[in-house]
């Protein structure tokens, strides 16, 4: 039965907006992590400089592997406190965590703390707080799911864009210890106050003038806790498919600007280019959320893999600057639109019961889409002398990956 509900003074059909706002800039400032390659090069010059430390680029970069790995391992372990103590506290928390790790990012003297106070700390409190927006759109949200969430996770993804160029000019201005400094204050008062809103709406809301849609004979939504999901076989088929899309768009990332440097574009260009593909990163999540919800996971997890594997062709058959703009565009969409279709995914066939904890454990193929993915390129790039020789793998994957959908990714039948 329809409860009445408000927010930010408005009926909540209304006010829920307000909502997906809140989390869109929550996750704009979680998402800076995607900015890292902008302190690579000003903290190297800090460690030599001011320091006298010498330290590689693997050093340097190792923060955001890190930072990823944390980051992943967080979600499933903190989903369950979303549900007993509450989205606004949690994200709270987990926003004091991230400012945190940026705060005291800026105090290290060494690379190896670095890795203690930006990768675990912030690691950590981007993962307790990521999944709470997420899980208060999928509850505000029963009739437009795949959207909510898409938009939610639009500042994440979005975030390199801005951020990159808000952290490059800190730098210039004040030094890359004072960027750290300021992100880390800034992030900590707004995510704060941002979090103030965020709640569930009471048992059996549901928007006025909506009824859910009748399921097939079979096929009703399985309200599962995480033990019960882990049981499925729809549960097997979304993690891999979440897996080896999340391994391609990741792969993406790292390698952007070194293949375009292969394929013969400018140093300066290729560094602009990473800030455009961002673009398509952060519109992947809406469009691809919007397209869950008219054509089902199912198929436009489908079309996902489809498109990663014309990207895989083209690069490995013409390496070319049209083909590569072209085909990094799809491929950090496509990262970005799995980020959408597998929370919607986990909501649609697993019901939201349970759903801060299921879906920490789907994200779980991330974190290890995180670690394969560049580690494929950098193989690849040490036994061949070129990063195109990953994409033929990028395309056997993600053929893999269609097959996989079609078998298992579809709502896991309720025993009668």
């Amino acid at each position: 039965m329809a409860t009445e509900e408000s927010l930010f003074g408005m009926p909540a059909e209304r006010g829920r907006w307000g909502l997906i706002l809140s989390g869109m800039i929550i996750n704009l400032c979680l998402g800076t992590i995607y900015s890292w390659s902008v302190f690579v090069g000003p903290l190297t010059g800090y460690f030599s400089a001011e320091l006298g430390q010498t330290v590689t680029a693997g050093e340097i970069l190792m923060p955001f592997s890190v930072f990823l790995a944390f980051f992943a391992i967080a979600m499933p372990l903190t989903g369950k406190f979303i549900e007993t103590i509450g989205p606004r506290r949690v994200t709270i928390i987990g926003g004091m965590l991230t400012g945190a790790g940026w705060l005291l990012a800026s105090m290290v003297t060494s690379v190896w703390m670095l890795y203690i106070v930006y990768g675990m700390v912030g690691g950590i409190g981007v993962g307790i707080a990521y999944g709470v927006p997420v899980a208060v759109a999928a509850r505000w949200f029963p009739d437009r799911r795949g959207t909510a969430v898409g938009l939610t996770l639009l500042g994440f993804g979005f975030s390199a864009f801005l951020t990159a160029n808000i952290a490059g000019y800190l730098i210039d201005a004040t030094g890359v210890m004072n960027t750290f400094r300021i992100f880390g204050i800034a992030f900590i008062v707004l995510i704060l106050l941002l979090a103030l809103p965020l709640r569930f709406p009471a048992a059996g809301w549901r928007p006025a003038g909506w009824t859910p849609p009748v399921p097939k004979p079979g096929e009703e939504v399985c309200e599962c806790d995480r033990s019960a999901m882990v049981r499925t076989p729809a549960f097997y088929g979304l993690w891999v498919c979440y897996f080896i899309g999340c391994l391609a768009g990741l792969m993406a990332i790292s390698i952007s600007k070194p293949v375009g440097t292969e394929i013969g574009i400018a140093t300066g260009l290729a560094t602009a280019l990473v800030g455009f593909f961002a673009i398509f990163n952060g519109g992947g999540r809406p469009v691809f959320g919007a397209l869950t919800d008219r054509f089902t996971p199912r198929n436009t997890a489908i079309g996902s893999f489809v498109l990663i594997c014309l990207a895989s062709i083209l690069l490995w058959q013409i390496p070319s600057v049209p083909v590569y703009i072209l085909s990094f565009a799809i491929l950090w969409g496509c990262l970005g639109g799995w980020l959408a279709i597998a929370p919607t995914a986990t909501g649609s066939y697993f019901g939201t019961c349970d759903y801060p904890r299921c879906y920490g454990v789907v994200f779980l193929a991330y974190g290890a889409g995180a670690i394969a993915g560049p580690q494929l390129a950098g193989f690849i790039k040490t036994t061949t002398g070129s990063y195109l020789g990953v994409f033929p793998y990028i395309l056997i994957l993600s053929i893999f990956g269609i097959i996989v959908a079609m078998i298992l990714l579809k709502p896991p039948r309720n025993k009668q």
